[in-house]
């Protein structure tokens, strides 16, 4: 009697200008799904830094967005699952990430004893923590129940699918999404009964954007980012996971209670009561957020980083809110710039050997 063929696993790699980590990212997934005679996809979203180059030496087939405007976290990630075929299993992987070359073995394992798991995920390791923002993320990944072995609500930083599960859904990720994304497929896929877990094996290892917090938040208003929660809700409005998203995600309540605050303070200053006691209140309301975030990120500096991020989000809960959306079932247009290759990773492995290493690959 034959023994019965693995599982299929295709690994998808969103990127947009990952070239200093791509070359890492493409070698970690293409040793992970070697033994499952899957395939690795890069979803690229319009790269202009020589990430397309590099992906190009390896053996995974590469799409990108036909329309450059519709770029998005959720365009990236549906992009990747919309150019997967055939497979049992789909992992999603961001291009400054690094795939724990065990993980998939775990999670697959893990996935067949519970049945009725839609997605497993590991343990994330931070490897930059500098900035504000990168502290106070580096601390919730140590802290926030999401992120510990368990039943999660979701599995940010990618994790191992039932395609199945997700076939079920339509589609894999909201293509209006500038984030949230993960959230917001947990939200459906538990809508209708399926679970999510987190193992206690290492996954990846994460490289973030390394800037300083404050630059941070000004790219989230200009990419897009920090409307996510608007738009999260937007397409939650009528659906069978509305209730989930207006119970678990906080960016909304927060973005709210930040819209209240900045009602109250206006109200205040048009009082009919004298100016000096209407100032007064109007700077203890100004002070107060500060203040108690302060005391809850334990400092000043974290204090403020931390009401700043609450301001752009409820810009953003706002903005977000009212963007113009797509069909989310709606495929994406995508260009194939490279079909893949018959080669095995290990014969792939031995020719990168063989060539002299650019200064990306040293």
């Amino acid at each position: 009697m034959m023994p019965p063929s693995p599982p299929r696993v295709t690994i998808g790699i969103k990127a947009l200008n990952e070239a200093r980590h791509i070359q890492a990212s493409i070698e970690s997934a293409l040793a992970a799904v070697e033994p499952y005679g899957g395939d690795v996809v890069l979803a690229d979203s319009g790269s202009t830094d020589g990430t397309i180059e590099i992906a190009r030496r390896y053996p995974v087939r590469i799409v990108q967005l036909a329309d450059p405007a519709q770029r998005s976290c959720g365009a990236g990630a549906q992009m990747a699952f919309q150019a997967s075929h055939d497979s049992d299993y789909f992992y999603l992987l961001d291009g400054d990430m690094v795939l724990d070359p065990a993980f998939l073995a775990a999670g697959l394992r893990y996935l067949e004893q519970n049945p009725r798991v839609a997605g497993v995920g590991g343990h994330v390791m931070e490897m930059n923590t500098a900035g504000e923002g990168f502290q106070i993320r580096a601390r919730t990944v140590r802290t926030d129940p999401n992120w510990l072995p368990g039943i999660v609500n979701r599995l940010d930083c990618g994790g191992l699918y039932r395609t199945q599960a997700i076939e079920e859904l339509g589609y894999f990720a909201d293509r209006n999404l500038h984030a949230f994304e993960e959230f917001e497929l947990g939200a459906r896929l538990q809508s209708r009964g399926w679970q999510l877990a987190r193992i206690d094996h290492p996954a990846v290892e994460h490289y973030g954007h390394q800037m300083g917090g404050y630059s941070l938040l000004w790219r989230r208003m200009k990419s897009g980012y920090a409307g996510a929660p608007g738009e999260v809700l937007r397409g939650a409005l009528g659906q069978r996971h509305q209730s989930i998203v207006l119970r678990r995600m906080s960016h909304i309540r927060n973005g709210a209670a930040v819209l209240a605050w900045w009602l109250a303070i206006l109200i205040v200053l048009f009082l009919p009561i004298p100016v000096g006691f209407r100032l007064a209140l109007a700077l203890a309301l100004l002070l107060a957020p500060l203040l108690f975030l302060s005391w809850r990120r334990g400092g000043f500096r974290l204090g403020l980083y931390s009401l700043a991020a609450w301001n752009v989000s409820a810009w953003g809960l706002l903005s977000g809110f009212f963007r113009t959306r797509a069909r989310p079932a709606d495929p994406l247009q995508l260009r194939e710039l490279q079909a893949g290759s018959d080669r095995s990773p290990t014969e792939l492995r031995a020719s990168q050997r063989e060539r002299p290493a650019g200064p990306l690959a040293q």
